[in-house]
């Protein structure tokens, strides 16, 4: 069975029970083409989470619950039901808290993959409950030159391609932090007010290096590789410029960091090529040059700390 059946199928499951329908098993398998025990399972495993009652053999929502689920929940709630692993603890009580208007809005997931969070929870939930308290936060957060402790305003926990993020705001300025490299983490006495166009800029980013001053980069696809970036993005906000004559892209994006553009470009070699900013790939050939002489190993290891990982290579799909 797709995916995308899946979620069509559970999607129209809540907006029957949303509505104060009573759902019949052998009529729902019926409906929708599929065997007894899968409706079963999705009644009593991928909606295991939600506030049903049973009565002679059909499911319905509480009463308390009617209506309270808006398109925008169905849909999250059907894709939540068909990725179970994606959060670090898919609880009822977590998944209950997700239908509280105030937590709902602490989490936002761009992408179906995730990190392994177990152990975490805790910590997990104490940054929501920072967030919907509209509470500051204290934590420690590894840098460069060693451990840095930072005081911030949580805005939102932002899920990117499985990796976990909270998005903040710290010293006037929009900043991202790993959530798996987040130590000690406190809540503290200060409250903030939330910052409107820092969540519209949390919400439109594709990628993890946000930023109230993002680079514009412009590159030069190939016709070989236009095919893979006109199927999908594959940097961070990538925007489509132009299709030139021989088929090949002129590609445009935003980013906080040229680390969301530079590795994706070294792997692309020798199908794309930077535009601007002006230098720009003047710099990546160096840089090549450097690593073909074996000069870029001891530059490596002054700038990266030992517990760093390098990047991972963006796979061509």
């Amino acid at each position: 069975m797709s995916h995308d059946t899946l979620v069509r199928r559970l999607a129209m499951m809540l907006v029957k029970l949303n509505q104060g329908a009573s759902l019949e098993p052998r009529e729902l398998a019926d409906e929708f083409g599929v065997n007894l025990r899968t409706i079963q399972r999705d009644l009593n495993e991928r909606f295991g989470y939600l506030p049903l009652e049973k009565h002679g053999g059909k499911y319905r929502m509480s009463a308390a619950f009617l209506g309270r689920l808006t398109l925008k929940d169905v849909e999250r709630f059907a894709a939540l039901a068909g990725v179970g692993g994606l959060f670090p603890s898919l609880s009822t009580e977590f998944l209950r808290d997700l239908f509280d208007s105030r937590i709902e809005s602490s989490l936002l997931v761009k992408g179906h993959y995730y990190e392994d969070l177990s152990g975490r929870e805790a910590v997990f939930k104490l940054l929501e409950q920072a967030i919907a308290a509209r509470r500051c936060v204290r934590f420690t957060y590894p840098g460069v030159n060693g451990t840095k402790s930072v005081h911030a305003q949580p805005h939102r926990l932002v899920n990117i391609k499985g990796i976990w993020y909270l998005a903040a705001k710290q010293d006037g300025q929009l900043k991202t932090y790993s959530f798996a490299r987040m130590n000690d983490v406190q809540l503290a006495a200060e409250r903030f007010e939330r910052d409107a166009a820092l969540l519209r800029r949390i919400e439109i980013d594709d990628g993890a290096w946000m930023s109230d001053t993002p680079i514009e980069v412009v590159l030069v696809v190939s016709k070989d590789a236009a095919p893979f970036f006109q199927r999908r993005k594959l940097i961070a906000n990538q925007v489509i410029e132009k299709q030139l004559e021989d088929g090949g892209l002129i590609v445009a994006t935003k980013v906080g960091h040229l680390n969301q553009v530079l590795p994706l470009v070294r792997y692309w070699i020798p199908h794309i090529r930077i535009i601007s900013p002006d230098g720009l790939q003047r710099q990546l050939e160096s840089d090549l040059a450097d690593y073909l002489s074996g000069r870029h190993v001891l530059a490596a290891t002054r700038q990266h700390s030992p517990g760093d990982k390098p990047a991972r290579r963006t796979e061509r799909t």
